[in-house]
């Protein structure tokens, strides 16, 4: 492998790069949530046709859990890097970020409540207001503090998992049949209003007011802070000279992640093993992914054969929000109403078909735009006059 310094320009690539996979890994795993009522039933358990067991086994270990926190860095990376900027500048950032992020919570909200219940949205807007006013700390500072967020809200996960599984009468593989025919009913069958109802409701189950909380303090904040972080010592622009570093983050990330993912099919799937294996393992396999990726860019031809999934990164946001638009067109009533009746490797392959669409649209699209559709709605919204393209 040929590995050398790039252009700061081309370094850049590799922030896009990472959004795009992750996009996509963040699809596959979303898939399961648009077409089958995935909140209310045990996984392990419920999908017994081999083809199905085996392909959810596969994005168990190496999807789920494993692209969302990378990102939440790379979110974490791109705040700290408009403050940075704005700084520069002479700019107050405060303005900005408030309303950049009020503008991303009614995206949100509206996304959550009219589209898709599996809104990340919101938790990012809200994650988003507590870290701008982080971001004057140094690099050091940002990663203690996540580090210490990040073990004290896994150790609360991880001894409640453990306490409730020796719980004699708690059974992981109950599935509520009321929820998951009421999700069928709406979602494949029902009226606009009947599935804003059931949307709402699972919206409601999904971020309980003790989940919420928890989320964000012990994953999503300090993930954003470790992006942050990265950001202040330019760590995917100076990746042409930090590649041990990289090599190794790669290396030790994917080896404990990989066998932490693995647990449940090792020691059996009980409530400990698959919360180690989503809240730890998750993790650290999103940050071997982000290492290998930010050393593939340094690869010439890895970039130029993959630069348009870096397109699909750079407007994430619009690529995010028409994976949900799609997707419901798909399986909700209003559209083909094939909830509930599409399997697991069916529906992975469909999130790979749609997001393979996506690139070649952003390839398109940004020949002759500088912003993404939503990015575009998004900055008008922000600074109150017409972006230029």
């Amino acid at each position: 492998m040929n590995l050398t310094p790039t252009p700061l320009q081309e370094r850049v690539i590799a922030i896009d790069m990472m959004r795009g996979f992750a996009l996509l890994g963040i699809f596959i795993a979303n898939m399961l949530l648009f077409h089958t009522p995935f909140y209310y039933i045990d996984p392990y358990s419920w999908f017994t046709v081999p083809a199905d067991k085996e392909a959810f086994r596969w994005i168990d270990i190496f999807v789920q859990a494993s692209f969302y926190p990378l990102f939440s860095m790379l979110f974490g990376y791109g705040l700290a890097m408009q403050h940075r900027k704005t700084v520069e500048r002479g700019i107050s950032f405060t303005p900005l970020a408030v309303r950049r992020l009020s503008v991303l919570l009614l995206f949100g909200m509206f996304h959550a409540f009219f589209v898709w219940s599996g809104d990340i949205l919101i938790t990012y807007a809200i994650t988003g207001f507590a870290l701008f006013g982080l971001l004057k700390l140094s690099a050091k500072w940002l990663t203690a503090i996540a580090a210490v967020l990040f073990g004290i809200g896994q150790a609360i996960l991880v001894g409640l998992a453990f306490f409730v599984s020796k719980i004699p009468s708690f059974d992981m593989a109950y599935v509520d049949i009321t929820k998951i025919e009421s999700s069928i009913a709406a979602y494949a069958n029902g009226s606009w209003g009947e599935i804003f109802v059931q949307r709402a409701g699972d919206w409601f189950y999904a971020n309980q007011p003790i989940i919420l909380p928890l989320m964000i303090l012990s994953t999503i904040l300090p993930f954003t802070m470790i992006g942050a972080a990265a950001a202040k010592a330019k760590l995917i622009e100076r990746t042409g000279e930090k590649l041990t570093f990289w090599i190794v983050t790669s290396i030790v990330s994917f080896g404990i992640g990989f066998a932490l993912k693995m647990l449940p099919y090792i020691g059996g799937a009980d409530l400990l093993t698959v919360t180690v294996q989503d809240s730890i393992g998750g993790p650290f396999v999103a940050v071997g992914y982000g290492a290998l990726i930010a050393l593939l860019c340094q690869i010439p031809l890895f970039r130029v054969v993959l630069r348009p999934v870096a397109r699909a990164g750079r407007m994430s946001f619009t690529t995010y929000l028409m994976q949900s638009i799609i997707a419901t067109l798909i399986f909700y009533s209003y559209g083909l109403g094939l909830y509930g009746k599409v399997d697991v490797a069916t529906g992975t392959w469909l999130a790979v078909g749609i997001f393979v669409i996506q690139v070649i649209f952003a390839e398109l699209w940004f020949m002759k735009f500088k912003y993404g559709p939503f990015e575009w709605v998004w900055r008008k919204m922000t600074y109150g006059k017409l972006p230029t393209n």
